[in-house]
């Protein structure tokens, strides 16, 4: 109801009465006084036991509205003059639009959602475009935010001061934990021109004080039918960035690379790799150090000179800890081969850590 409760403040502005919005247990829900707000009016028995359109008592005249989705409404003015009666018809008139304006907005809505969850049938989709004005051929991108349930509110209000003005991108909270952004795609076919509009939700979070809001970001969708598709996308964008890549607030879909390949394949069959690449025990020896240094490495493609300098030790000592590595694992990451097979069991390890919760560290685990 805060929809009423704002239209009666802006009229609060013009009237030179006191006006407002009564629900049918008669608690004022909207008033152009707001410390009327909450406040039960003592008259509402007598007003639903009148059958007058226009009743008049204790110095108010109310009348009742009968609103699609919200039941039983009352207008009040106070006054019972003419002026009153004009003021209760012309507020009357006010709340009705605006109810059904927002009954029509939650039907676009849900809409909405059900062609992101493949809930409408495709060959309705464009004929029920018509009917909430949605545009069904234009481009679009999704975007999938998640954050912590407990910050759904302040996040929903952010995304919406973002996206007042715009008309054709779309803010849509699927749950307590998601918010889906239908982005208009019509500029630009490249993603990385919606990326920056990513980055620049991702900043206005953080002024907000939402660190903890992630976006998953799908590929350009040429119709309305089609975002469906980008919404897979964009989920599966976090959910595989937030295994290989928890530090990163942004993920995109067209961009996951291995990450993407490893999540598809078959844990049984991730299992009898990591058997083959890792003696038993072996990936549990290597200590934080040794793999502080191997991922150094291999941010630094191989070079050890670079890799020496940004770890502040001397070349011998990154010579022995990766001599270390290949007496424990058997693997040389100094070969390019060893390098690729090493991080990518890792990654299938990291993978498998992820699907199964499981602490890594316990001796008992078969890799």
């Amino acid at each position: 109801m805060n929809r009423i409760k704002n239209s009666m403040a802006d009229l609060g502005q013009f009237l030179d009465r006191t006006a407002g919005v009564i629900n049918d247990e008669g608690i004022i829900i909207g008033s152009t006084n707001t410390e009327m707000l909450d406040v039960e009016d003592t008259n509402i028995s007598t007003i639903f036991s009148s059958d007058e359109p226009i009743i008049k008592t204790g110095n108010k005249s109310y009348k009742i509205l009968e609103v699609n989705g919200y039941g039983s409404l009352v207008v009040y003015v106070e006054g019972t003059d003419n002026v009153a009666v004009t003021y209760l018809e012309l507020i009357s008139c006010c709340v009705r639009a605006n109810l059904r304006e927002a009954n029509d907005f939650q039907l676009k809505e849900t809409f909405l959602k059900n062609v992101l969850l493949e809930n409408e049938l495709p060959g309705d989709i464009s004929l029920k475009c018509r009917e909430f004005d949605v545009s069904y051929s234009t481009p679009r991108l999704i975007l999938v935010l998640k954050n912590q349930a407990s910050d759904s509110l302040r996040l929903a209000a952010s995304l919406n001061r973002i996206f007042a003005d715009s008309k054709a991108d779309y803010v849509l909270p699927l749950d307590e934990n998601t918010l889906v952004i239908l982005l208009d795609a019509s500029e630009s076919s490249d993603v990385s021109t919606y990326e920056e509009v990513a980055k620049k939700i991702l900043t206005q979070l953080l002024t907000d004080d939402l660190i903890s809001a992630r976006i998953g970001i799908g590929l350009i969708a040429d119709t309305l039918k089609d975002t469906a598709k980008s919404y897979r996308e964009a989920s599966l964008a976090l959910t595989v960035g937030n295994i290989f890549e928890p530090s990163s607030y942004l993920m995109r879909y067209d961009r996951l690379g291995l990450g993407r390949l490893i999540y598809q394949l078959p844990p049984t069959l991730c299992q009898m790799f990591l058997q083959e690449v890792f003696k038993p025990g072996a990936y549990e020896a290597l200590d934080r150090e040794t793999l502080t240094t191997i991922y150094k490495f291999f941010e630094n493609n191989l070079n050890g000179s670079e890799t020496s300098r940004q770890l502040f030790v001397h070349r011998n000592t990154l010579v022995y800890r990766l001599d270390k590595v290949q007496k424990i694992t058997g693997l040389d990451l100094r070969n390019f081969d060893d390098a690729v097979l090493f991080k990518l069991a890792s990654m299938v390890r990291r993978y498998l850590e992820r699907r199964d919760n499981l602490k890594l560290n316990e001796p008992d685990h078969w890799w």
